[in-house]
């Protein structure tokens, strides 16, 4: 007989419990006013409102090593002040109970341009502050490179950065840094779990308004002129001024790198006016991410009425790097580089500025994560440099031990780890810049370059394919069946070996990627996306044979071919 407590009926009432306990908790009257008339709805028995109901309470927003992410509404499953409260004590908890005998915890929090960031992040300062942590708030709003910065250079405990970085306009975020033996990095496990077991304990135990506020204090502008002298002093004097354009892409970069440039020497480049200004409805682009189609045509339109040289774009939060060159044979005028392309050009300026080495225990290192070109090791073994390979995201890359430079496809780049222990677009900007500037005084281009990087080291070449699902089952799914039925050949190209990243694969913890080695050098990549429903494949090919036109074919032949036998593999 069913239990008279699971009907469909009891089912609604207790849900509508919990929605009315999360309102009566809800300091915001934007989401107050939404969950209400949800509540009314459901109660004048709209379907349509029960599914959203259930859709905002029946799970809550998990608190990973990405921090928190998600659309700003009501309800545990989304971004809100009651979720960021919970959040604010559950870590400010988590710091006093590992911090030294006698010693006050401390945070520093900033926040970019995006809707609800400063409310989070005030919110989050004045509830560490009423825990008993001592809370440094940023100035103003702020690039998030700048407060990975501020962690170190503050000596601060934590640091916490409100953004959703390149997200939807509605979406917001939460990004968690850990000082001390962390280095300033971003929270890996087990932290994760035991921020996420606080937070989860405050959920249930209290309430949001009768949770202490205190006095917060609000960094004044040294920290930001610190940060603009260490990232200027990566590049050296200008041999040579560089016609570029650059694009906020309606985020909080241009403030910051218009300062960096002017300390280290640079022209300023010609602005996107449309998207300079930061705009949390991103009104010129429909996802404020450069790797998205049409995310640059404004930035292209714009360096064809100067002539531009180079376009550089940052993402909202300007932790990403996007770089454009002139391609007469795009209808554009203009080709975005890849990250591969930027990640591999910036590792030979790093390797070549790294102090030379034998390659023993005391050599610099190189490291990329597992689904990033393989280009970096050949850069590294050509100087003398060790290599290191992470998993995905910039919380492993950013701790590997003597890391000279880090970089990861998806546009992200390190070159001044010593200052940042994250992805930094704005210092990787001047570096690139610092490059155009050198090659330019000797008459050269960031094109010419890629050739001589594909006639030293090889042509590499990457592509990717991204699978969107409707049930995440499908991709476990696709998963178990390579696993179980591993392929011998991809397209025409034989299968060497398959390495499973499941159980963990030399230094590497677990994780649920495959590697699958080609006979040819080539390599493909297999992983569900860790934020999003879908299954990714990278792609990777590599020629040294012949001319940079023979190279450069055969690259892109076996591309094609993996590309084609892995979309049947994968159907």
């Amino acid at each position: 007989m069913q239990d008279s407590l699971d009907t469909p009926a009891d089912r609604t009432a207790a849900l509508l419990q919990a929605a009315q306990a999360w309102l009566n908790q809800d300091p915001d009257p934007e989401t107050q006013a939404q969950l209400r008339a949800l509540i009314k709805a459901v109660d004048d028995g709209d379907k349509i409102a029960l599914s959203d109901l259930h859709s905002r309470f029946d799970t809550r927003l998990a608190f990973g090593t990405a921090g928190l992410r998600g659309e700003i509404s009501a309800g545990p499953n989304r971004m809100n002040r009651v979720l960021v409260s919970q959040a604010a004590a559950g870590l400010a908890t988590f710091l006093l109970r590992h911090a030294a005998t006698g010693t006050t915890p401390s945070v520093v929090i900033g926040y970019d341009g995006r809707k609800n960031s400063h409310v989070f992040a005030t919110d989050t300062a004045a509830l560490m502050a009423g825990a008993g942590v001592r809370a440094i708030l940023l100035p103003r709003l702020l690039p998030t490179p700048v407060l990975a910065f501020a962690v170190r250079h503050l000596d601060a405990s934590c640091g916490v950065m409100v953004t959703a970085s390149h997200n939807p306009p509605n979406d917001n975020g939460y990004k968690v840094y850990l000082g001390g033996a962390n280095n300033g990095a971003q929270i890996v496990s087990p932290d994760d779990k035991g921020i996420s077991d606080e937070i989860l304990r405050v959920a249930a135990d209290e309430h949001v308004p009768h949770l202490p506020r205190g006095s917060y204090e609000t960094a004044d502008e040294a920290v930001v002129q610190a940060y603009i002298v260490e990232t200027a002093s990566i590049a050296h004097t200008p041999r040579a001024q560089v016609n570029a354009v650059y694009t906020a892409m309606h985020g909080v970069g241009w403030d910051t790198t218009r300062r960096v440039l002017v300390q280290a020497g640079f022209d300023l480049p010609t602005l996107v006016d449309a998207q300079i200004a930061p705009d949390a409805a991103f009104p010129t682009v429909a996802f404020p991410n450069p790797e998205e189609p049409g995310a640059m045509d404004l930035s292209y339109e714009t360096a064809r009425e100067v002539g531009a040289e180079l376009i550089i774009a940052n993402d909202p939060d300007a932790d990403r790097l996007a770089v454009a060159i002139p391609d007469l044979s795009s209808t554009s005028g203009y080709r975005r580089l890849s990250g591969n392309e930027v990640g591999a050009i910036l590792g030979w300026r790093a390797a070549a500025l790294a102090p030379s080495s034998d390659g023993g225990a005391s050599a610099g290192v190189l490291a990329c994560s597992i689904v990033s070109s393989p280009a970096l090791h050949a850069v590294a073994d050509a100087y003398g440099l060790r290599f290191v390979e992470t998993l995905t995201g910039f919380k492993w890359v950013s701790r590997v031990p003597g890391l000279v430079y880090g970089f990861e496809e998806a546009l992200g780049y390190l070159v001044n780890p010593d200052s940042v222990r994250d992805k930094d677009g704005i210092s990787a900007a001047v570096a690139l810049l610092s490059l155009v500037s050198d090659l330019k005084s000797e008459g050269t281009t960031l094109a010419s370059y890629l050739d001589r990087f594909s006639e030293k080291f090889g042509h590499f070449a990457s592509g990717q394919i991204s699978v969107r699902v409707s049930e995440v089952s499908t991709i476990a799914l696709v998963m178990t069946r390579l696993r179980e039925s591993p392929p011998t050949h991809v397209g025409r190209i034989r299968v060497d070996e398959i390495d499973d990243f499941r159980w963990g694969l030399g230094d590497l913890p677990p994780s649920d990627v495959l590697r699958i080695r080609l006979t040819d050098g080539s390599r493909v990549m297999v992983r569900p996306s860790g934020t999003e429903p879908k299954l990714k494949v990278y792609l990777d090919t590599r020629s040294t044979v012949g001319t940079l036109v023979e190279r450069r074919a055969a690259a892109q032949a076996a591309l094609d071919e993996l590309d084609r036998g892995m979309r049947a593999l994968i159907a």
